[in-house]
């Protein structure tokens, strides 16, 4: 199936929508798409930081208000 679609043409939310449309076919099976590696080296040193207290987790909640507080 060819499937064409000008973007120009489409407004913000036809083209969220159509991305989130697009990501929902792509994983509907992981294995379809796998990880890069570098992901696991970078999940690998979140781990070793906080295992070793270099950093921390923070709630949601917590996390929104930082950001929130950092872009005033």
């Amino acid at each position: 199936m060819n499937a064409t679609v000008d973007l120009r043409q489409m407004s913000l939310p036809e083209k969220l929508r159509l991305m989130e449309d697009l990501w929902s076919e792509l994983s509907q099976n992981e294995r379809d798409v796998p990880s890069p590696e570098w992901h696991g080296a970078v999940l690998a040193e979140r781990e070793r930081k906080l295992a070793t207290g270099e950093d921390t987790l923070l709630d949601w909640e917590a996390a929104k208000h930082q950001l929130r507080a950092k872009l005033q």
